[in-house]
């Protein structure tokens, strides 16, 4: 059961379900009282013109005894004057509201009216309030109430009207519609909501579970490829992408996309390991070779050559755990370094190599970074122009808008145009620097791109044999 709830699809499902349940019985129960409400209202107009059918034939002076009376059944009346005394009921109206309705005979007619109209002088207040000798009253009064017509007692809505006859005498007259049809109408509404509204609920879970299935399909497919990537470690497989263009596509090329960068970094670091491994392997052993020569020729021992070999090496060594470095996402220092006073110094510490380095133009100019790493950079850039330098390297600073401009160059053959990215590669020497290399394992150059691109700047060959390293100006 857990299981079944951590799936998507079953908590799209049980979510739609709920809301649409939350919904239907909301507008259900708005749906019925508003019916109930008109159904009631209906009820009680009907009564009230029943009720003023009968007020007005009192108003035009028709005896009690002589009223046209609605059926009993469709429409109880009871006509009562302001003593409660009832002058006149339905014939099957036995009781209204539990009360017993038998009109006497002397009531059956209107009092006498007299000549004299002193005799009514008593009568003003009644002609003061409410209608008039010979009206009906405009107002109406409902209520709920019940009547025994025939033996049956049932709900009625009850209009009560007040009238005068044509002597000035008031009443009563009290009729009722049958609630019954209302009740039946709504609760055969509310048994069809009952019934209905399950189904629809199972409706709509199923089509909600379907649809989720179908949309969620390609991600079972990319989870599936995922899975077998990761049990096989073979990061040359892609996952499907789907041909919507939706966000589950998007999510497929992107994991592609992912995966590609992937492979592309393993592959670049099983070769690094690999050419490691092999520039390693040469200075190891030609320094082993020569130690063992001199355990038994101690006279044969070439101690400058070992010494060669053990600089070679820690050179080396040092390369590798920078680039390690680099590829952990070290982040550089920010410190202000000024370029022309870093290439100043480097410079004085080079007068005895084999080509001198000529100082330019050195514009002041302040970058961001770690004051190691980038002379580190000059250095290597200095190293890899004076072995290939036939008189004379020379280095410039200069200031170009936001960046701040460091070239280096010499007199030598350059660099082949189709060549100028590929020495920046790790460990990559072109076959005329490695006929003049001193030792050099072919990591200058990456070393200076990957430190000039953490500190957000760029390294490139631009003409020639001239190398312009560019980073941005401190702010």
């Amino acid at each position: 059961m857990r299981r079944l709830l951590g799936s998507v699809r079953a908590r799209a499902a049980a979510g739609a379900t709920v809301v649409v349940a939350v919904a239907l019985i909301a507008a259900g129960t708005a749906v019925l009282l508003v019916l109930r409400s008109n159904l009631q209202d209906q009820a009680g107009l009907q009564a009230e013109v029943a009720a003023r059918e009968v007020a007005a034939q009192i108003a035009t002076g028709t005896a009690y005894g002589k009223l046209d009376l609605p059926d009993g059944d469709d429409h109880p009346v009871v006509v009562l004057d302001d003593d409660g005394r009832v002058l006149a009921a339905g014939d099957e109206v036995r009781a209204v509201d539990g009360r017993t309705v038998r009109p006497s005979p002397s009531e059956t007619a209107p009092p006498p009216a007299d000549d004299d109209g002193d005799d009514h002088g008593g009568d003003d207040d009644d002609h003061t309030s409410g209608p008039r000798p010979g009206e009906v009253d405009d107002d109406t009064h409902d209520r709920d109430g019940t009547a025994d017509v025939d033996g049956t007692v049932a709900d009625y809505r009850f209009a009560s009207i007040e009238v005068k006859d044509t002597g000035g005498a008031k009443a009563t007259v009290r009729a009722g519609s049958p609630l019954a049809p209302e009740r039946s109408t709504v609760g055969t509404v509310r048994t069809a909501m009952l019934i209905g509204l399950p189904l629809l609920l199972l409706v709509v879970a199923g089509v909600t579970w379907l649809v989720t299935r179908r949309a969620l399909r390609p991600v079972e497919g990319i989870r599936g490829e995922m899975a077998a990537i990761t049990a096989s470690t073979d990061l040359s497989r892609r996952v499907p992408v789907p041909a919507a263009q939706d966000e589950i596509g998007r999510l497929a090329r992107t994991t592609n996309e992912t995966l590609a960068a992937l492979e592309t970094a393993v592959e670049r670091q099983r070769r690094f390991v690999a050419d490691a491994s092999h520039e390693l392997r040469s200075p190891i052993a030609s320094l082993r070779t020569q130690l063992e020569v001199g355990v038994a020729h101690p006279e044969l021992l070439d101690v400058p050559g070992a010494v060669e070999d053990t600089v070679r090496l820690q050179r080396l060594a040092a390369d590798l755990l920078l680039l390690a470095r680099l590829d952990a996402g070290e982040r550089p220092a920010q410190a202000r370094v000024d370029l022309a006073a870093l290439v100043r110094e480097e410079s004085s510490q080079r007068t005895g190599d084999r080509v001198p380095v000529r100082v330019g133009d050195l514009g002041s100019v302040e970058v961001a970074g770690s004051r190691g790493q980038l002379g580190r950079v000059l250095g290597n850039l200095l190293d890899n122009a004076q072995r290939h330098a036939s008189a004379c390297v020379r280095v410039a600073v200069a200031r170009e808008g936001e960046w701040a401009v460091l070239r280096v160059d010499d007199d030598g053959p350059g660099v082949p145009e189709g060549e100028r990215e590929r020495i920046f590669e790790r460990f990559v020497r072109l076959d005329d620097a490695r006929a003049r290399d001193d030792g050099g394992a072919g990591l200058g150059l990456a070393i200076a791109r990957d430190v000039a691109v953490r500190h957000g700047g760029s390294l490139a060959v631009r003409e020639g044999s001239v190398f312009e390293l560019q980073l941005p100006v401190a702010s």
